[in-house]
């Protein structure tokens, strides 16, 4: 089999594509054949030493799948069964998805909803799951489609623009926050009516209120100013450091307005995993999926990943792992 393999490069690790054996790889009960598995930013980081990410090494990056179920020990999965797993330390302690072949516990896995193929799938991934669980995050909490819109920052990566697109599908107005002047096209056509740079937000301890809640994947500033500028009751969910890691706000969005801030970490337990998934099949399922992905071969690994740390790149990639696509 042939895998996107990281070893240990000093404090770090450093990634290339090996031939190794399946009886290689980490133990588990399922052994799955990996039809597509989505690059992440994460995948990145770690494959090309951008950050010490991995646990232990060597280790097969990617922290997704999805795939076919080649041999079982469990009476759950039967073999040709379509699954998906994501998570669980796969790709950061576990070998993970960027392999034609993943060996995982059985309780990692969840079967496929039958309203997605499997392509599908893996264009929504950790991105989609992530922005899914963020949006039914912001309903179980009371918010609703209403007088003022939802703010969506890092609205260009893989998290935020599925955001915009979910959020608008359920009715929401969605204002995208974005650095890149170019993205305007892309995000308005995800959804978005309203495009700003975090450059226009305010910086005082409480502004304006301009939305009645938010999805802020980048955190630091740009987290404290989208709770000044939340309305009163609004929720706002937390789900990425991009802009940093510490938050220098103060409680008067909390006391005078009763804002909520909610955090979102996607390794959910599986009845969680289970009931979005089933969402991502239907009511939270992007329009134009088809669009929102790349797909290319095993090969093109190193060098989308550059592209990734770079900036260079747009919605989604998927590794193929079909034995057309590895030729």
């Amino acid at each position: 089999m042939r895998a996107y393999r990281i070893e240990q490069n000093g404090k770090v690790g450093r990634g290339d594509i090996i031939d190794m054996s399946v009886d290689d790889l980490d133990a588990g009960d399922v052994l799955i054949r990996t039809q597509f598995s989505g690059i992440n930013y994460k995948d990145a980081l770690a494959g090309l030493g951008g950050a010490s990410i991995i646990r232990r090494y060597p280790c097969n990056a990617g922290i997704e799948c999805v795939g076919n179920i080649e041999a079982s020990n469990d009476n759950r999965f039967s073999p040709g069964a379509e699954v998906i797993v994501h998570g669980r330390g796969i790709g950061v302690s576990h070998d993970g998805g960027l392999a034609e072949y993943v060996r995982v516990p059985a309780d990692w896995v969840l079967p496929l909803p039958e309203q997605l193929s499997a392509w599908e799938a893996a264009t929504l991934g950790v991105a989609g799951y992530s922005a899914a669980l963020a949006v039914d995050r912001l309903e179980t909490l009371g918010l609703a489609p209403g007088r003022l819109p939802v703010v969506v920052s890092g609205a260009t990566g893989g998290v935020g623009a599925f955001a915009v697109a979910m959020l608008a599908r359920r009715g929401f107005a969605v204002i995208a926050l974005s650095s890149k002047p170019d993205a305007a096209e892309y995000l308005s056509r995800h959804g978005a009516v309203e495009i700003i740079s975090p450059a226009d937000l305010e910086n005082k301890p409480l502004s304006k209120a301009r939305w009645c809640g938010g999805i802020d994947a980048a955190g630091g500033p740009v987290l404290a100013k989208i709770l000044a500028g939340t309305d009163r009751n609004g929720v706002v969910a937390s789900i990425g450091n991009a802009a940093g890691v510490e938050l220098a706000t103060t409680v008067l969005p909390f006391i005078l307005r009763g804002v909520t801030l909610t955090g979102i970490n996607a390794d959910s337990d599986m009845a969680t995993r289970t009931r979005i998934w089933d969402r991502l099949s239907t009511d939270l399922k992007p329009e134009g999926l088809a669009e929102w992905a790349s797909t290319i071969g095993l090969g093109e690994v190193p060098a989308v990943m550059r592209r990734m740390l770079a900036g260079e790149t747009t919605g989604r990639t998927i590794v193929d792992f079909s034995e057309a696509a590895s030729k």
